[in-house]
């Protein structure tokens, strides 16, 4: 099966055919600098940089662009409120998302163009489109007019009566109809301004992803994404701009990501319960913040609390402690067995497993880019690998490393399990003991008593240590190398 996805346009999955064969141009729309990002700024771009790194493991030559919105009322109201230049908000904005979406693992894009630095295509852009009478003149702003366009709504599914009602636009009584939207306002005092062919002023929003997608990518796009906030009004005005003013599709395929709940209700500024990155990533490993936004099909709405995320927590912790046991053995030098005669039943079906993990991945992954179901091979193909270390033969070795390398390379398309084993268990123990009221150091100095007492054979005492230590949290594992420690 070849890969399908889900066309927001059209409302159904179909088979992903690119206009260039083997080449893939995908734009996504980015954030609007003005502030910190937030868990829902998170999801968009983990999807998209798991859809990205999942299209050139299938072999496709990737353009992808990620804009920056770095002009905006937004930006304009920041700047003001802090006495600062739009230009130093925008920027200031700029690197904390690369901090945040860094921490996260995000892959550079190809293109990360902003929109003060294309003004000239959005001119361009604009010129062609009140030649072609779909936009008007109104003093100096430039409006663009949705009656010229027929097929206005057909990304959204609504009819302009539809629109009027439930729309939030902008209240200008000289617009031909309310839904008309700007492509270029007039300067006003104390904000960004360019020359024009209409007086200084600066752009609407929504042309910008129109003239920068065109630009690094030609009229018609492979891919456009984005939250599903986006469909309407600003991908429906994409469309509008793009196919008004080449008279050209604009885009094949239509991906939007579902939103973040928080504890069940909307997140929103209303409500207070807006969780930046940074908030997040005090607490959790980027790690565990990418494998929670991956947990559900990217479409679907995802619900963020604690109890969540401490499972999802427990899960990745799980695989690295796996990941940690087969590095053990692999680096002791256990003789490598590397052929398949001599497998025991339970081992050979262990095999077959291990050799059908990457087709089952793919083919979860095939599926409109379904996350959830591709992580499931990965807690099976787990149980697998722990089952060969409970019970190893001179086979274990060959299966263990080719189980790991099968784990590695699905694990490196959704960007998790790039850490080293080790050291990510080691700052897991750090990040959650530092609510214990003991250091590790007398942690790890308590099972050294413990460890002579049961030495001593002074189980009392052994027990007495052991039940101090589960007060607080920290859970005891004896093992034939040595007694393990985690929290609870």
């Amino acid at each position: 099966m070849g890969l399908k996805v889900y066309n927001t346009i059209t409302q159904r999955k179909e088979e992903f055919i690119p206009l260039r064969k083997g080449r893939v141009g995908m734009y996504v729309c980015g954030v609007t600098v003005y502030d910190l990002c937030h868990i829902g700024h998170a999801r968009s771009a983990v999807v998209f940089d798991v859809i990205y790194r999942y299209l050139k493991y299938k072999g496709y030559e990737v353009t992808y662009v990620r804009n920056f919105t770095d002009v905006d009322d937004k930006i304009i109201n920041r700047a003001l409120q802090e006495g600062t230049s739009t230009d130093e908000i925008a920027e200031k904005y700029i690197q904390e998302f690369y901090t945040d979406m860094g921490a996260l693992g995000l892959q550079e894009p190809t293109f990360e163009p902003r929109a003060t630095e294309h003004i000239p295509e959005m001119i361009e852009m604009i010129k062609r489109l009140l030649e072609k009478g779909h936009a008007y003149l109104v003093g100096g702003d430039v409006y663009y007019s949705v009656e010229s366009f027929p097929e206005y709504g057909k990304l959204s599914k609504r009819s302009l009566d539809e629109m009027k009602a439930g729309a939030r636009v902008e209240v200008d009584e000289r617009k031909r109809n309310p839904l008309d939207f700007a492509l270029w306002k007039a300067a006003k005092p104390e904000e960004p301004s360019w020359e024009s062919p209409w007086g200084r002023g600066r752009p609407g929003w929504h042309i910008e992803c129109s003239a920068m997608s065109q630009k690094y990518l030609g009229e018609t796009l492979d891919i456009h994404g984005g939250g599903k906030d986006l469909i309407f009004p600003h991908h429906e005005n994409e469309i509008a701009q793009s196919e008004g003013a080449t008279e050209k599709p604009f885009v094949r395929y239509w991906l939007h990501n579902g939103f973040v709940n928080i504890d069940r209700e909307k997140m929103s500024k209303s409500l207070g319960n807006i969780l930046t990155v940074k908030e997040i990533l005090k607490d959790y490993h980027p790690e565990v913040v990418r494998l929670f936004l991956i947990s559900r099909h990217y479409r679907s709405p995802i619900d963020f609390s604690r109890q969540e995320m401490e499972v999802v927590r427990r899960n990745l912790e799980r695989f690295y402690q796996t990941l940690a046991e087969i590095n053990k053995i692999l680096d002791e030098g256990v003789e490598k067995i590397d052929a398949r005669g001599g497998l025991s039943p339970e081992e050979m079906a262990i095999y077959r497993r291990v050799e059908e993990f990457s087709h089952r991945f793919e083919e979860a992954m095939d599926d409109d880019f379904n996350t959830a179901r591709a992580l499931a091979p990965f807690f099976e193909l787990s149980r697998d690998l722990n089952r060969l270390l409970q019970n190893p033969s001179a086979h274990t070795p060959f299966l263990l490393r080719r189980g790991r390398d099968a784990f590695l390379e699905a694990g490196k398309i959704l960007g998790i399990f790039q850490e080293d084993p080790h050291v990510f268990l080691e700052g897991e123990k750090r990040r959650r003991a530092k609510d214990i009221p003991l250091t590790q150091k007398e942690i790890e100095n308590l099972i050294k008593e413990r460890d002579k007492a049961r030495q001593q054979k002074d189980w009392a005492r052994a027990d007495e240590i052991r039940e101090r230590l589960a007060s607080h949290g920290i859970v005891l594992e004896d093992t034939p190398k040595g007694t393990t420690w985690r929290v609870r």
